[in-house]
């Protein structure tokens, strides 16, 4: 990849933060950054298609290359809960402490053993002339009882990670984008780049 602009769909500072620091070969901006409002109703029933969903919608006002992510904590004992709903997993416009706070409640009586969990993220690029091409990614671990450190965003405080055996809130921002569910995504996309 050469260095082009890249305007990605997320009003989320902590995935707009990771991108950069992920995507250094382009100029990342947000989508309100580079002037553009888009929120469509992200309708999909899998990240994939919520990811479409939003890189067509900026592509449309853009007009040069987009990149969407759609991403989630899938719980195994919650039948992969909260998914694609996990930003509003504790209602509309939820606080990252309400929706942390309401998994961890839905959780409570679930043992140890059966607290596997994975992030997962799906991410849609659409090129300066319409091309789509997606990437995914997955990283494995379980859910705490309680939230350990205050770094990341959104559940990485509950999240175990089995890569670095410590949870996402404890990591540094170098350390969580090596091994990231959005940073795999990432990587599967460049390689189809």
């Amino acid at each position: 990849m050469s260095t082009k602009r890249l305007i990605v769909a997320t009003g989320n500072a902590g995935k707009l933060r990771e991108i950069k620091a992920i995507l250094t070969d382009y100029e990342v901006l947000g989508a309100k950054e580079a002037g553009f409002i888009s929120d469509p109703e992200e309708n999909g029933s899998t990240f994939r298609e919520n990811a479409a969903i939003k890189a067509h919608a900026l592509y449309e006002l853009a007009h040069c290359a987009v990149l969407a992510d759609d991403s989630g904590l899938c719980v195994d004992a919650l039948d992969g809960a909260p998914g694609i709903y996990s930003a509003r997993f504790a209602g509309d416009h939820p606080t990252d402490s309400e929706n942390t706070q309401k998994l961890l409640q839905v959780m409570k009586d679930i043992p140890e053993e059966e607290r596997t969990a994975r992030f997962k993220s799906a991410v849609c690029f659409i090129s300066e002339n319409g091309e789509e091409i997606y990437g995914e990614g997955s990283c494995e671990g379980r859910i705490l009882f309680a939230p350990e450190g205050d770094g990341g965003f959104g559940y990485d405080p509950v999240f175990y990670s089995l890569d670095f055996n410590k949870s996402f809130g404890l990591l540094t921002a170098d350390e969580k984008n090596a091994i990231s569910h959005r940073k795999r995504a990432l990587e599967d996309l460049r390689k189809k780049l």
